[in-house]
C-alpha cells in the first residue's frame, strides 16, 4: 500500500470519472484502474461501485476515504515540519535554562538573535540546573543555559562568562555601607537561600563551608526575586547574582572569599541530533561569550 495510491484513492473518491482523473493525475487509466483494485485486495473488501465508466464510492469506501484523507494531512504536516526543522531560519530551538538567568542573559541572547532571524521559534523552560541537565539528557532540550558545567561525559559545554556573586543584605544591616565583605563577616546571619537541587545553593553552601561555617537557612526558594524581596524585609542575607543595569536594592556587596563567582555555561548533547536551527544558535551565544562577559565586567 503506497502512500501515492492512497492519495489516487481518496482523489478518486472525489472524482468518480476515472478517465478525468487520471489525466489529472497524469497517470493512465489502466494504472488508475489497477491501483484501486489492490487497495481493495489489501483492505479487503469493495469500496467503489462500478457504474459504467464512473466508480462511485460505498459506504465502506467513504468511511476509509475520510480516515486516509486525516491520515495523510497529518503525514504531510509532519514532513513540512522536518522540512521547516532543516532550515536553520525557520527550525525550532528547544532551550533550558536557570532561573536567575531569565531577566537578563536569556532574553538579551534570543531578543539579539531573533532581530537577524525572525522565523525562527523558540520553546523555552525555566528550571533549576539539576532538572534541565536530565531534560537535556533524556532528550528534552536541544541546549541549556546553566551552572556548574555538567560532570556527565555525555555533555558537551562551553563557558560563556563568569558571573561574580553578591552578599544581599538588608538596608540597615550592619554591613549595608561597606563596598566589600568575606562570609564570615555573617556567620552568625541567617540566610536567605535557593533550594538545594540548585547550582547556585551548592555554591553557597561550599563557600560558607570555606569559610568556616554552616549557613543558617531562614527560607528556601527558587525565584531569586523572592529571596531579594525577603533580604530587603529583613529576614535575613543571601549569596545572589548581580543583575546588569538594576538598581542594587536591597544592598549587594562584593565578596572578597576566593571563589565567589559562577561560570554560566551553554550545553548540549554529544551524541543527540541537534537540529540547524538549535547549532545556528548555540554557535551564536559561543560568539556571543565576548560580549556578555564585557556586559558582566
Amino acid at each position: 500500500m503506497q502512500v501515492e495510491e492512497l492519495r489516487w484513492f481518496v482523489a478518486a473518491v472525489r472524482e468518480p470519472n476515472l478517465t478525468r482523473l487520471a489525466g489529472k493525475l497524469h497517470v493512465s487509466q489502466p494504472a488508475l484502474s489497477r491501483s484501486l483494485r489492490r487497495l481493495e485486495r489489501s483492505v479487503g473488501g469493495q469500496l467503489f461501485d462500478r457504474v459504467g465508466r464512473s466508480l462511485e464510492p460505498n459506504p465502506r469506501g467513504r468511511a476509509l476515504a475520510e480516515r486516509v484523507e486525516r491520515a495523510l494531512e497529518e503525514l504531510d504536516a509532519g514532513v513540512l515540519d522536518l522540512r521547516e526543522g532543516g532550515d536553520p531560519e525557520r527550525g525550532e530551538v528547544r532551550l533550558a535554562f536557570l532561573h536567575t538567568l531569565g531577566t537578563w542573559l536569556v532574553p538579551e541572547l534570543i531578543g539579539r538573535y531573533r532581530s537577524t532571524h525572525p522565523d525562527v521559534r523558540f520553546r523555552l523552560r525555566q528550571s533549576s540546573a539539576r532538572a534541565n541537565l536530565a531534560g537535556l539528557i533524556a532528550g528534552d532540550h536541544d541546549l541549556i543555559l546553566t551552572s556548574p558545567a555538567p560532570e556527565d561525559p555525555v555533555i558537551g559545554w562551553t563557558q560563556l562568562l563568569r558571573e561574580p556573586l553578591r552578599l544581599a543584605v538588608p538596608s540597615g544591616h550592619r554591613l549595608a555601607t561597606r563596598r566589600r565583605v568575606r562570609l564570615r563577616d555573617v556567620a552568625e546571619d541567617p540566610f536567605i537561600a535557593v533550594t538545594e537541587e540548585t547550582g547556585l545553593r551548592v555554591l553557597t553552601d561550599r563557600l560558607c563551608e570555606r569559610a568556616g561555617f554552616s549557613p543558617r537557612i531562614a527560607f528556601e526558594g527558587q525565584d531569586v526575586e523572592t529571596l531579594r524581596g525577603l533580604v530587603s524585609a529583613g529576614l535575613g542575607v543571601a549569596l545572589l547574582p548581580a543583575r546588569p543595569g538594576a538598581p542594587e536594592t536591597p544592598p549587594l556587596l562584593a565578596v572578597a572569599d576566593a571563589g565567589a563567582e559562577r561560570a554560566i555555561v551553554l550545553a548540549w548533547h554529544l551524541t543527540r541530533y541537534l537540529s540547524p536551527a538549535a547549532a545556528a544558535f548555540a554557535e551564536y551565544v559561543r560568539a556571543s561569550a565576548r560580549g556578555l562577559r564585557a556586559v558582566r565586567g
